[in-house]
């Protein structure tokens, strides 16, 4: 494990920037070979909107990277945080422990907030707004949200104390589970169902895709589904009976425009769609 968060204490941005396009390449041609829903679209032109999300999201996280990397060292150096009040713990637990709560604090906790603050939700909207929920659709965030993400898991780091290899390790375990669940990808159910006792699996979360609640408000996980378990937000539903989107923004063509989706937060809320 000590290899391990050596390497991520070192990792460089061309080598973060590689699990990025290698985890979108990666489930983007499994979802050519095992489709969950066979979606009538031209599959790169709706990559558009989502890949321009994603290089905003890299955009706001590179640039304000050093604000993590300074606060990771001074927790270290002065022996800060909740886990350093344990350093009696093996090395191993120390490093499961910071990414299980990281995953709290920087993932849950914000997604969980989004959905209950009006202004913050019409933030989060441009994420749900995406008709056809593929692994593109992972980093589909408005500008503002990245910002709120970073701030919530700056605050985990300072927290608990987090060193930055504990840190990137979690941000790329992070990244690559939400590609995963995301990922337009049909599993054997037995399968997704084990997986869902553990991390956030396809199926799981894509309820937190389906149109309408209450199943918008449920699986907020990102990487562990024991939050979800634990505070009560966890739900099910039979894949072939989600539909993606928001009722209150169901026009697929305006959620398919950049400069749609970039003013979304400034918009006025709408009525449910009847049903």
């Amino acid at each position: 494990m000590e290899d391990i968060i050596y390497l991520f204490e070192n990792i460089t941005s061309f080598q973060r920037s590689i699990i990025l396009v290698g985890g979108i390449t990666f489930f983007w041609s499994i979802e050519s070979i095992i489709p969950l829903f066979n979606f009538n679209y031209k599959k790169l032109k709706h990559a558009i909107p989502n890949f321009f999300f994603t290089l905003t999201t890299i955009i706001v996280n590179f640039s304000l990277a050093f604000l993590l990397l300074n606060s990771a060292d001074w927790v270290v150096a002065n022996n800060f945080g909740l886990l350093n009040w344990f350093d009696s713990i093996p090395f191993v637990i120390h490093v499961l422990l910071g990414i299980l709560l990281l995953d709290l604090i920087g993932a849950y906790l914000p997604h969980y907030i989004q959905h209950k603050i009006k202004f913050l939700w019409k933030i989060h909207l441009v994420h749900h707004s995406d008709h056809n929920v593929d692994t593109t659709t992972a980093n589909r965030h408005h500008p503002f949200e990245s910002v709120i993400r970073f701030i919530f898991t700056l605050i985990g780091v300072i927290v608990l104390g987090t060193s930055i290899g504990i840190v990137f390790l979690y941000q790329s375990i992070s990244l690559v589970l939400s590609q995963f669940n995301h990922a337009n990808i049909k599993l054997p159910s037995s399968i997704d169902k084990i997986l869902s006792y553990i991390i956030v699996s396809p199926n799981m979360h894509k309820v937190h895709h389906h149109y309408v609640m209450p199943y918008t408000d449920s699986n907020y996980g990102n990487i562990f589904s024991v939050w979800d378990r634990l505070f009560g937000t966890h739900m099910n539903l039979e894949p072939s009976k989600i539909i993606y989107g928001v009722d209150t923004f169901f026009e697929k063509e305006k959620n398919e425009k950049i400069n749609s989706l970039l003013y979304r937060p400034f918009e006025k809320s709408r009525s449910p769609l009847k049903k």
